[in-house]
């Protein structure tokens, strides 16, 4: 069973500031991690790997692989490819998974699955979760009046596992 090695808190108030948020944890990343993203459908998790990609300087479009299941993203500058995975579709779990390669992808990629949740975990011991979330206020009449509060998220970012004890996931809620 995994700890808890260090977790943030961030909201996020935008597409642009979660595709921000994105390229600043990239460079948190290394080979062999697993990222699992939750949250419900446009919550921003597709927009969050196409930080990821821009920040580990990956080629091609990160889009959402929805139909295709995984798109692998080679790096252009030396570094871990990404490969982004949408597991939607994917109900079998880990078996259904295997399909996919992705345990032999782990240790030379840094691997983000959408929708992984209860169905990776089993691949690494260490890994990130981020978790989005629509942000939740008093529901008062002048914040139904503010016309971007659906755009306002909140995300917690937990590193679990050794490998993110000190990885400086703190930093992330500062900016």
């Amino acid at each position: 069973m995994s700890t808890t090695g260090a977790m943030a808190h961030i909201t996020v108030k935008s597409p642009e500031q979660m595709q921000e948020l994105g390229r600043r944890l990239a460079p948190l990343l290394r080979p062999g991690d697993l990222v699992l993203l939750t949250g419900e459908l446009g919550a921003g998790k597709t927009t969050l790997t196409r930080g990821l990609g821009e920040g580990l300087g990956v080629r091609g479009a990160v889009t959402s692989p929805t139909f295709v299941i995984a798109r692998v993203h080679p790096s252009l500058t030396g570094g871990p490819p990404l490969v982004h995975v949408d597991a939607y579709r994917l109900g079998g779990g880990l078996d259904e998974m295997e399909d996919l390669d992705l345990d032999v992808s782990l240790p030379e990629s840094v691997v983000v699955v959408e929708w992984g949740e209860g169905k990776v975990e089993e691949l690494a011991e260490d890994r990130l979760h981020v978790v989005i979330g629509r942000a939740v206020g008093n529901g008062g009449a002048e914040e139904a009046l503010e016309a971007d509060k659906d755009d306002v998220r909140e995300v917690t970012v937990t590193g679990l596992g050794t490998r993110w004890a000190d990885a400086g996931l703190p930093a992330l809620e500062t900016c």
